[in-house]
């Protein structure tokens, strides 16, 4: 159980293009809330900064993290590999800050499994539909129809993981995706009570989703 004065951990997980980084960056605004950079080994996209974006890094430099047990969380996404150093994150938290992390399934459940002393609540965000996830992998990925379709191929996979998390979310539209979750934070954090979500509707959506 968390200390009254720690900070909690939120989670945000999607599939690729389902704008859950987005999401993050928008969170990140509100008072007390600061993103937990991950370190990749991946090559940075247009306009991503090293140390505001990510710490890029090389394979053996990741490597050697893994091996030193620096990571809370790690994982092979898309051939690239992704992590979260604890000490950054436990910093945070003693502080009081809320981290948000922008991590997928595989990273939800290594923090899950380790059992800390501080709340967590996690959140899956869905797509309206697969051809808008396509168009959004090709506005991200410049029009590049071979990487969109190889995250579209993933998609399958990754959202069949949405039981996990705490409250699933569909992000047709971001402010009004943005106060749902915002509204089930609260509901995690001020009140007695979670917020109850229509799973049924998000059933059925992920159906339609996987035909």
């Amino acid at each position: 159980m968390a200390e009254n004065n720690a900070g909690i951990i939120v989670i945000l997980s999607s599939p690729s293009g389902a704008g859950k980084t987005t999401l993050v960056k928008k969170i990140s605004k509100k008072r007390n809330y600061k993103i937990s950079i991950s370190h990749t080994t991946r090559n940075p996209r247009l306009n991503e900064k090293n140390g505001r974006d990510y710490f890029f890094v090389n394979n053996n430099k990741f490597k050697k993290l893994i091996e030193d047990k620096k990571f809370l969380e790690y994982a092979k996404v898309f051939k690239n590999y992704y992590g979260s150093l604890r000490e950054n994150v436990v910093k945070k938290l003693e502080k009081g800050e809320n981290v948000i992390f922008d991590i997928d399934w595989q990273g939800t459940r290594q923090i899950k499994n380790k059992k800390l002393k501080y709340k967590i609540i996690t959140i899956f965000i869905l797509p309206p539909s697969k051809k808008e996830l396509f168009k959004r992998l090709l506005k991200r990925d410049h029009k590049d129809k071979k990487i969109a379709t190889e995250r579209m191929k993933q998609f399958k996979h990754d959202v069949k993981h949405w039981k996990e998390y705490d409250f699933t979310v569909i992000n047709d539209k971001l402010e009004k995706c943005y106060e749902l979750i915002i509204n089930f934070i609260n509901s995690k954090t001020k009140s007695p009570k979670s917020l109850n979500y229509n799973k049924k509707f998000i059933r059925d959506h992920i159906k339609q989703l996987l035909n």
